[in-house]
């Protein structure tokens, strides 16, 4: 198995910034894909920005520009670095990866438990 934490989320006024961190851990044998979806409340969770192994990225239009991905494969942690937040970033923000573990018989989806961002005040 390969368990997946966030951290750095919290509350933060306008214009701010914040950077989320995702660190994996387990039997790790091969992450694919790499990305950090959101879920407001009462919206579906959508894709924010992913990453691949091979480095390219891919960005939510309302968020390019202003965040960016980036990964430590030494580590096996990516980041989301958030500038210039609004309230419409306000959300529960989830680590997400497709990768393999030694005990996968293929790739599959995993998650973070999610990590709340608040931009108020």
């Amino acid at each position: 198995q390969m368990q997946l934490v966030e951290s750095g989320g919290g509350l933060v006024q306008p214009g701010g910034s914040l950077r989320l961190s995702c660190a994996a851990s387990g039997s790790i044998f091969s992450i694919n894909t790499m990305a950090w979806f959101r879920q407001a409340p009462g919206k579906q969770r959508e894709l924010v920005a992913l990453v691949t192994s091979g480095r390219s990225t891919n960005y939510a239009d309302s968020v390019k520009g202003r965040f960016t991905i980036s990964l430590d494969n030494a580590k096996n942690t990516w980041y989301l670095q958030m500038n210039s937040l609004g309230p419409e970033d306000t959300a529960v923000y989830y680590c997400h990866a497709y990768a393999r573990t030694k005990d996968d018989a293929g790739f599959r989806n995993y998650w973070g438990p999610g990590t709340q961002v608040t931009v108020s005040g």
